[in-house]
């Protein structure tokens, strides 16, 4: 066995499989595990998803929200054990592959039109 099918091997182990198909312009609700002194609590986090990254293992998606008039954006490392779940609110009408336009949009002009093809 050579260096990269054990590489692939341990990281197999580690892939989620319970992860739904997330598409660009989809609305998501990420679960993320928050540690605060000894406790531990879910808080969620409600955005759409402006673009996907790598594969496998590696593979992250950046989500967008509007917080007080203000963008936030965070990327999320999908097979990271602080995401406890993901949820897919509503499927997103786009033709790019990056949303990155949508930093320059705000108000009604930012909004993705919904798509009710595929399933949630």
């Amino acid at each position: 066995m050579n260096a990269q099918e054990i590489i692939r091997s341990i990281e197999s182990e580690q892939l989620k499989d319970n992860l739904p198909v997330i598409y660009v312009g989809d609305r998501v609700r990420v679960g993320v595990k928050i540690r605060e002194g000894g406790k531990e609590r879910v808080q969620p986090y409600e955005g759409d998803v402006i673009a996907m990254r790598r594969s496998g293992i590696n593979k992250t998606i950046t989500v967008r929200k509007i917080f007080q008039g203000v963008g936030v954006e965070r990327v999320f490392l999908l097979h990271s054990p602080r995401i406890d779940t993901i949820k897919i609110i509503q499927r997103g009408k786009v033709r790019r592959a990056k949303l990155y336009y949508l930093r320059n949009l705000i108000g009604k002009a930012a909004r993705i039109k919904p798509r009710f093809d595929r399933p949630l």
